[in-house]
């Protein structure tokens, strides 16, 4: 996968999730091209190339314009803020897929896991 196709999809996902919308919203508003909610995933994820009419489509369902699009100064803020959100997005979407039981799994481990950082880091404070 080139870099640029990863940028702008990472730049559509961005964009979706600060509006509110899911995939399948997007897909919805796709109008004439149709693209589904997976389609939508792989343009996000950069699995795929698209084209100039494709861009347009998904532009004009999240509203923006060129500009907004290709402005990527968001994606590497200098607090990493918008890298974070994105990350916490991609999480969201795979335990979306998942049953009940595994994303309660997979909250217990990483609040154990964060809670050990923590401990780590204060004991390392403490050294100090």
């Amino acid at each position: 996968m080139s870099d640029l196709l990863k940028l702008v999809g990472e730049q559509l996902r961005m964009i979706r999730s600060a509006k509110g919308l899911s995939q399948e919203q997007v897909a919805e508003r796709t109008g004439k091209e149709g693209m589904s909610k997976s389609r939508i995933s792989d343009i996000e994820s950069g699995k795929v190339n698209v084209t100039l009419k494709t861009l347009e489509s998904l532009m004009h369902a999240l509203d923006i314009g060129p500009a907004e699009l290709f402005n990527f100064q968001k994606l590497h803020g200098k607090d990493g803020i918008e890298e974070k959100q994105m990350l916490v997005d991609l999480h969201k979407i795979a335990l979306m897929e998942r049953s009940i039981d595994e994303v309660k799994y997979v909250v217990r481990t990483a609040k154990d896991f964060l809670e050990t950082i923590d401990a780590q880091a204060a004991k390392e404070n403490k050294k100090r």
